[in-house]
C-alpha cells in the first residue's frame, strides 16, 4: 500500500506544484481584484456540483459498490456494472449542464449575491465557459474509480497536471482573448478534454472502458443507490459550507473573495499531497479487504495511514500557521499582487491552518465507513459540523472579515473529525 501511496502521493505534490505555477501567474496577470473575483466564482460553480455529483459522491459510493461486484462476480459482471453507471451518470450531468447553461445569471445571482454589475456580467460569461467542464471531469472520475479498483492509480493522479498545464499555456496567449479571465476559463475548458482523454485511455487499454447500455435496475444497483444517497447529501453539507464561503465573501469588499482562494489553494497542498493521496489508496484497499473477509488487514492498513498522515502532515502545519505571509508574498508576490494582497491572503490562511491536521485525517477516518458501504454515518458527523460551520461564519464575517470564513472552516473540521472518531469507536471498529 505503501508504494501506491507513494505514487499517488507524487502526482498529486507535482499537481499541486504546477498548480501553484498556475496561480503566481494568476495572481500576476488578474490580481486579486474585480476580474480575478469573476472568474473565481465561474471556476467555483462547476467545481461545486462536481463534488456533489461526482469526485465526492460517487467515490464514497461507486469504488466500494465496484470493488465488490469485481470479487464476487469477476471482470464481466463489474464491467457490465459500470456500463449502467456510465449511462446514467452522463444522462444527469447532460441534464445538469442544460439547466445551468440556460439559467447561469439565476445561479450566480443566488449563489454570489453581492457582485456588482460588473463582476455578476463578467462572472456569467466565464461561468457559461467552464461549467461543461463537470461533464468531462465527471467522466474523468468515473474512469478514474474503475482504474483505483484495479490497483491502477497513476493516470488519476496525473490527471489534475494537466488542468494546471494548460491553464499556464492559455494564459500565456491571453493576448488572444479579450481578457485574462477568458483566458483562464477556457484553459479550464480544454484542460477537461484531455484529462478524459488521458485517463479514458488507460481503461480502454485495460479494456474496462465503459460503454452506454440500457438501463436495468438490478441488486447491485440498489445497494450502489443506497450508498450514494447518505453520499450526495454529506458532499452537498461540505458543498453548501463551500458556498456559504462565497456568498458571503461577495458581500465583503472586493478581494476577499481572492484572499479566500489563494489561501485554501496553500492549504490544500498538504490536504492534497498527504490526505487525498492517502484516502485515495485507503478506500479500495480497505474495501477490498473486508470483501474478501480480511477484517484485521483493513484495521491494519488503516493505522498505517493514521501514522502515516500525522506524520507527514505536522510539519506543514507549523510552518503555514507561523509564516503565513512570508510564505504568500514569496509564491505570489509578484505583478498585480500586493503586499497588502499577501498580508491579507496569509491571514487567511493562518486560520485555515488551526484545521489542517483533522483535514487529512477526514478521509482516513471516513474510508472506515465507507469501505463497508456506510455512507450515512459519515453524513451525520459532516452535517452537524456544517451547521456549526455556517454558524460560526456568520457570527465572525463582520469582525474577522474571511479570516472568520476560513476560522469557521477550521472549527467545522474538527467537530467532523471528533465525531467519526466517536461514531467509530462507539461501534467498535
Amino acid at each position: 500500500m505503501l508504494s501506491r501511496i507513494l505514487t499517488v502521493g507524487g502526482l498529486t505534490l507535482v499537481s499541486r506544484v504546477t498548480g501553484f505555477a498556475r496561480d503566481i501567474m494568476l495572481a500576476a496577470i488578474l490580481g486579486a481584484g474585480p476580474l480575478a473575483d469573476a472568474f473565481f466564482v465561474a471556476q467555483r460553480l462547476p467545481n461545486h456540483f462536481r463534488a456533489i455529483f461526482a469526485e465526492g459522491a460517487f467515490n464514497a459510493a461507486f469504488v466500494p459498490a465496484y470493488s465488490r461486484v469485481l470479487g464476487q462476480g469477476g471482470p464481466q459482471v463489474a464491467g457490465r456494472f459500470a456500463d449502467r453507471i456510465f449511462t446514467l451518470l452522463f444522462a444527469v450531468e447532460i441534464i445538469l449542464l442544460a439547466f445551468a447553461l440556460i439559467f447561469t445569471p439565476a445561479v450566480i445571482s443566488v449563489l454570489a449575491p453581492g457582485l456588482d454589475p460588473e463582476r455578476f456580467a463578467l462572472s456569467t460569461e466565464l461561468t457559461r465557459v467552464t461549467f461543461p467542464y463537470l461533464v468531462l471531469i465527471s467522466l474523468v472520475t468515473l474512469y478514474g474509480g474503475i482504474l483505483n479498483s484495479l490497483g491502477r492509480f497513476a493516470s488519476p493522479a496525473a490527471a489534475p497536471i494537466l488542468l494546471n498545464l494548460v491553464m499556464m499555456v492559455t494564459l500565456g496567449l491571453v493576448a488572444w482573448f479579450s481578457n485574462a479571465g477568458y483566458a483562464a476559463a477556457w484553459g479550464v475548458l480544454i484542460s477537461g478534454i484531455l484529462q478524459a482523454l488521458l485517463v479514458g485511455g488507460d481503461a480502454w487499454r485495460l479494456g474496462v472502458l465503459p460503454r452506454f447500455a440500457a438501463f436495468r435496475l438490478d441488486d447491485d444497483l440498489r445497494r450502489f443507490f443506497r450508498a450514494l444517497g447518505p453520499a450526495v447529501l454529506g458532499s452537498a453539507g461540505t458543498q453548501i459550507a463551500l458556498l456559504a464561503d462565497t456568498m458571503i465573501a461577495s458581500l465583503l469588499p472586493a478581494g476577499a473573495l481572492s484572499a479566500l482562494y489563494y489561501a485554501d489553494r496553500l492549504n490544500q497542498l498538504p490536504i492534497g499531497v498527504i490526505g487525498i493521496a492517502v484516502g485515495t489508496v485507503l478506500l479500495p484497499e480497505m474495501a477490498g479487504r473486508l470483501a474478501r473477509g480480511d477484517e484485521s488487514g483493513a484495521r491494519a492498513a488503516q493505522d498505517r495511514a493514521i501514522e502515516l498522515t500525522l506524520l507527514l502532515s505536522l510539519p506543514c502545519f507549523v510552518a503555514f500557521l507561523l509564516v503565513p505571509d512570508l510564505i504568500m508574498l514569496a509564491l505570489f508576490g509578484h505583478g498585480a499582487f500586493t503586499a497588502a494582497d499577501a498580508h491579507a491572503a496569509g491571514a487567511t490562511l493562518a486560520a485555515y491552518t488551526v484545521g489542517l491536521v483533522p483535514f487529512v485525517l477526514a478521509r482516513t477516518f471516513s474510508a472506515t465507513f465507507l469501505s463497508r458501504g456506510d455512507t450515512a454515518t459519515p453524513v451525520k458527523a459532516l452535517a452537524v459540523s456544517v451547521v456549526v460551520n455556517v454558524g460560526f461564519k456568520i457570527l465572525l464575517m463582520k469582525p474577522l472579515a474571511q479570516v472568520g470564513l476560513a476560522f469557521a472552516t477550521s472549527i467545522g473540521v474538527w467537530i467532523n473529525v471528533a465525531l467519526l472518531l466517536w461514531f467509530a469507536l462507539r461501534a467498535g471498529l
